[in-house]
């Protein structure tokens, strides 16, 4: 999960500029935000994550499940084999080589399905998190307010009173937890195409 934040989180979050008059004579007023303790401290991110892990935990029973299933068959084959006619073993080859192809796909389904379902989750919490920096920017009169995320900051030394990362933590709890994602349609159909990612939780068990 501190992955997926540090990647998307430094993508989005890592500065927000507002324009300057021209004209304007006083000093620019720039803060620093850790944009990952925000997200941490974002209402709704533990049910979020917690959300995540359950289903992700589901999906990968569903992969252990299939797993399970292919390596009966194999296992089947190895001891009859010798017993088996030529046909039949060529049957029994391809019925095995069938199944794999559909264990593969399935699981092909399951790390997007499992990827998009994250994404819907974390995403209304990062938008969340963009909006309380925006206030804030925009109550505290800055003009800059930039990411001293300690993983991706290009900042190697600024005052610490320019830190506003309490503020924007204060402002999320005020604005509470965004809408809640729906949960996806119970089937076995992968959600509509998105972008896929390696889902952690999620992992492909060997057949």
């Amino acid at each position: 999960m501190h992955g997926f934040i540090r990647a998307v989180g430094a993508a989005a979050l890592v500065a927000v500029v507002a324009a300057v008059p021209a004209a304007a004579q006083a000093p620019l007023k720039v803060g620093f935000v850790n944009t990952q303790v925000a997200f941490e401290n974002a209402p709704g991110r533990a049910e979020a994550s917690a959300t995540f892990e359950r289903e992700a935990q589901s999906l990968q029973q569903q992969m252990q499940r299939m797993s399970d299933s292919l390596n009966t068959m194999v296992s089947a084959y190895s001891q009859a084999e010798a017993s088996l006619t030529p046909q039949q073993r060529e049957e029994r080859q391809r019925a095995i080589q069938t199944k794999q192809q559909e264990f593969q796909q399935r699981a092909q389904q399951i790390d997007q399905q499992a990827a998009q379902r994250r994404e819907a989750l974390m995403t209304p919490l990062l938008e969340q998190v963009r909006n309380a920096i925006e206030t804030v920017r925009t109550e505290g009169g800055y003009a800059f307010i930039l990411s001293n995320d300690p993983a991706s900051s290009a900042v190697v030394a600024y005052d610490r009173n320019l830190d506003i990362t309490d503020r924007v933590v204060a402002k999320l709890k005020a604005m509470g937890p965004p809408k809640a994602a729906a949960a996806p349609a119970t089937n076995n159909q992968p959600a509509a195409a998105g972008p896929a990612s390696a889902p952690s939780g999620v992992t492909r068990p060997r057949p």
